[in-house]
């Protein structure tokens, strides 16, 4: 479960894509506002400049800035994808690094027939967008190949390549009314002369130099049954493990390995689509979705040579896990989750895999490729294992092989087992060699490695979880420096000769900027967006959004402090208070809503209902993101439980400050945050009067295995706490205005949530109102559609609170 960044969502975390703009309409010069008046609170008349369109509308004020920043291989140029126009369509562009303070901005490429577009898209693209949360269109992705001056870019299902920033762009893969398949996952080889891609879900490669343009394409693995596929991520892989890869290339472009998914086990979920004209197969999907306490896919990892040859298959299975497997799977000896797939620069193929319980994860190695696996790292955690991405195999020079023996064959490596996620040195047998960081704080990514200087970049929560910082560190644990200064969220690409480093950064005072510096001194070359006064968002200065005030409070324990962020109405306008309150929420573990950052000033809902009178207050309870393993492990086994407690405290806290009245406070969020609004309205009545559910998970045994069972635990190993942590459970105590909302076609959290609270409801005798989107996934994405639900969300809460 990924928290979205929508209008409606109540969560956001820190590694949520960018949403970009669905209609440009905000831009226009008219000024237009929204004049509500209720009969229900005559006093809440009053004027915004936002409007619902505003709302609903991709980017929103401010975000619209460059993305998939990367320095070319041989250091020479920067690019990035951006929109001339700020509208969803991008565009590739590059500056010249010789040229940094005043070359001039390059567009590289043009996307053919304007590229990317929800019409031109296969179902498989579809759904590979929602597990990415993409909305862009145009061109939405592009690589450098890691040792060549080779550009590819997928575009609509086929694959063009491009030679350096002045080539011209070539289509190496085509679709063709012989053979109209879509070519998934594109990737280039790390010396650019090859493509890989999946097709019919086998895995393909065609060489890519410009003398070899009439070669075909070369099918790799072959025979593939149906339910199977090869080269691809299952959906947990993607949807809650952070993998979208399903094969990776050997460091010389010789092999690949590669994941076999068999799903030929798991009973098909089927999905109707109730809004289409049609019927039959043109109008429903099947899914292989694996419900927590039941059978996962079954994957096994293969390497293929790139020109073709027998498939070598991995043995992955760990025989200690396998003796604790249960009546949740047939095959305990592959009820295993493939985590993570790296190779080293030897060309050994490290693995990761963790336990089905997520307890455990080991780091596998296979010297060539080749069997046996030797254990380089065993984490163990009494809460769960949160995965990352922090393997980094060291890539030595002589110079630096010959003066640092022991590292030869060495690796990067983070570990949460202090309860905070931290970086160590170790050597190639996996024993560790020095811890380069530690504290009460968090690592969250690695920017960059320097192994010549013996040193390295990496972001963390250090000086407040409420921001993200850059951080310089030496591979002997020595010399910690910050990179960034300006408070607020930063997010930052080095290049490989570490002289350079772009910054995007944002607080809720600045929407994002994009900077370019000097490694060594941290001085500012030039600012890329915006690039002039002209290029400022104007709906920036016409609405003039003030920034949230941010708070701290006690949780419901009484020990552990709180972040929340606080939109009051202006007492000028609205009086001094206690305001109608509404609660923005996620509350679930893997994202953060509290934040010092743009996002939280440009949340356009609560600026609006700020605007009309409303307080709203949004707050990270215990089980939140970037507070380290024990805040987040606080629901472990039990969820809607310590999450509603903290926010009932965080309730009970604006009572005491005089800023909220008691009898109309009012909860609204998506996703976890539906489940959060739902279970508030049934655990809390006393609290919340009014509750908008959006996309809710209502019962845990109908959502995916990696997700749940690694908060939950397997349904089989502790009934009661599905049972009670179930919505249905607690339904008989509603006493507030409920309004669920759905949409028909979401394969992630299934229409089956809100159809089986229903029925519950029904049971018990409670209203409540229903909101359907019949096109609509988990990420509502017609912009008419999210006017309507802003519109339709707004009467609700006028009309009830």
């Amino acid at each position: 479960m990924v928290a979205l960044t929508l209008a409606l969502v109540g969560g956001c975390s820190p590694q949520t894509p960018r949403t970009a703009q669905d209609d440009p309409g905000p831009g226009s010069k008219a000024e237009p506002t929204d004049t509500i008046t209720t009969p229900e609170t005559p006093t809440m008349a009053s004027q915004s400049r936002i409007t619902l369109e505003d709302i609903a509308t991709y980017p929103l004020p401010g975000t619209a800035t460059p993305g998939a920043l990367r320095f070319s291989p041989d250091g020479r140029w920067l690019t990035w994808l951006d929109s001339a126009d700020d509208s969803l369509s991008r565009e590739l562009f590059a500056l010249e690094l010789a040229e940094a303070e005043s070359g001039e901005l390059r567009r590289v490429v043009e996307p053919p027939d304007g590229g990317v577009s929800e019409d031109k898209l296969s179902p498989e693209e579809k759904l590979a967008r929602e597990r990415k949360r993409m909305r862009a269109l145009g061109v939405t992705s592009y690589a450098w190949a890691r040792f060549a001056d080779r550009l590819l870019i997928p575009l609509t299902g086929e694959v063009w390549v491009q030679d350096g920033v002045d080539g011209q762009l070539r289509r190496v893969v085509a679709k063709t009314e012989a053979d109209p398949r879509p070519a998934l996952n594109p990737t280039l080889s790390p010396d650019g002369r090859q493509v890989a891609f999946v097709r019919g879900a086998e895995l393909w490669v065609v060489d890519a130099d410009p003398d070899q343009a009439d070669s075909e394409p070369r099918q790799l693995t072959k025979g593939v049954e149906p339910g199977k596929t090869r080269g691809l991520p299952e959906y947990i892989a993607a949807e809650e493990m952070g993998r979208h890869s399903g094969y990776w290339w050997a460091p010389d472009g010789s092999a690949l390995a590669f994941v076999e998914v068999d799903e030929t086990h798991i009973p098909g979920y089927r999905i109707v689509h109730q809004g289409k004209d049609e019927v039959g197969d043109a109008a429903q999907e099947d899914h292989g979705y694996p419900f927590a306490g039941a059978d996962n896919a079954r994957v096994r990892l293969g390497v293929v040579p790139s020109r073709g040859g027998p498939v070598r298959w991995l043995e992955l299975d760990v025989p200690e896990w396998t003796e604790r497997g249960g009546p949740w799977t047939q095959d305990p000896a592959r009820d295993i989750y493939l985590a993570r797939v790296d190779w080293k620069p030897d060309g050994s193929l490290c693995v990761q895999v963790e336990d089905r319980r997520q307890q455990e994860l080991r780091l596998l190695c296979f010297e060539g490729a080749k069997g046996p696996a030797k254990t380089l790292i065993q984490e163990r955690s009494d809460v769960w294992i949160n995965l990352h991405n922090m393997f980094k195999p060291l890539e030595l020079d002589e110079a630096t092989a010959a003066a640092h023996p022991e590292q030869v064959g060495g690796f990067i490596w983070a570990s949460e087992s202090s309860g905070f996620m931290h970086l160590s040195l170790h050597a190639a047998d996996g024993h560790k060699l020095a811890q380069l960081t530690s504290g009460e704080w968090m690592v969250e990514g690695i920017s960059e490695i320097d192994e010549a200087g013996q040193k390295l970049w990496f972001s963390a929560t250090k000086d407040d979880p409420r921001e993200r910082h850059y951080y310089e560190v030496g591979f002997d644990g020595q010399g910690l420096r910050k990179l960034t200064e300006a408070p607020g969220m930063h997010g930052l690409a080095i290049d490989r000769d570490h002289r350079f480093y772009v910054d995007v950064h944002s607080s809720p005072e600045s929407p994002p900027t994009v900077t370019l510096h000097r490694l060594d001194d941290g001085a500012r070359l030039r600012t890329l967006h915006p690039a002039s006064p002209e290029d400022v968002d104007p709906r920036v200065a016409k609405l003039a959004l003030a920034p949230p005030k941010f708070v701290e409070l006690d949780a419901a324990d009484g020990q552990t402090t709180l972040y929340g962020a606080l939109y009051q109405p202006d007492p000028a306008v609205h009086g001094p208070g206690p305001y109608p309150t509404v609660i923005s929420v996620y509350g679930g573990p893997h994202a953060q809503r509290v934040n010092r950052s743009w996002g939280a000033t440009v949340d356009l809902r609560a600026q609006y209902l700020r605007d009309h009178g409303y307080l709203v207050f949004k707050l990270d309870n215990r089980g939140a993101a970037r507070r380290g393993l024990a805040f987040e492990g606080a629901l472990r086994h039990d969820m809607g439980k310590v999450e509603i407690e903290d926010q009932v405290a965080g309730v009970e806290w604006l009572v005491a400050q005089g800023l909220s009245d008691p009898e109309r406070v009012a909860i609204y969020g998506w996703s976890y945050g539906g489940y959060m609004a739902a279970m508030a309205l049934a655990r809390a009545p006393k609290t919340f009067a009014v509750g908008i559910a959006g996309a809710p998970v209502t019962h845990w045994d109908g959502y995916d295995t990696h997700y749940t069972e690694r908060y939950m635990g397997l349904p089989q190993e502790n009934p009661e706490g599905y049972a009670r942590s179930s919505v249905m459970a607690h339904v008989d105590a509603i006493e507030g205005k409920l309004l669920l909302v759905h949409g028909l076609i979401d394969e992630n959290v299934h229409f089956r949530h809100t159809a089986r609270l229903i029925n519950a409801l029904i049971g018990a005798g409670k209203v409540y109102e229903l909101q359907l989107y019949p096109d609509e996934r988990h990420m509502p994405r017609k912009l008419e559609d999210r006017v309507y639900m802003e519109r339709r969300i707004f009467e609700f809460l006028t009309n009830n609170l």
